[in-house]
């Protein structure tokens, strides 16, 4: 049991940080964020992406890394 305990911990952080995410972009400064970005990726033609998506980023690949670690067995 106590081998599943961090990957349960990396999932539980992952989706907090996935509804951060989504917090920010509905707040005033995500949507400002947003069409900063549109507006400057119009000007330049440079790829650039919200806060909010790194946010999302992040939780994604902290649930993958939990469900990962959770199913992974050891070799014998």
């Amino acid at each position: 049991m106590s081998k599943k305990i961090f990957p349960i911990i990396l999932i539980i952080v992952g989706i907090l940080i996935i509804v951060q995410g989504t917090r920010r972009e509905d707040s005033v400064v995500g949507m400002a964020d947003s069409v900063g970005t549109s507006v400057a990726n119009t000007w330049d033609g440079e790829a650039r992406q919200p806060e909010h998506i790194w946010y999302y980023v992040g939780g994604g690949v902290l649930i993958l890394a939990g469900l990962f670690g959770s199913v992974r067995r050891k070799a014998s």
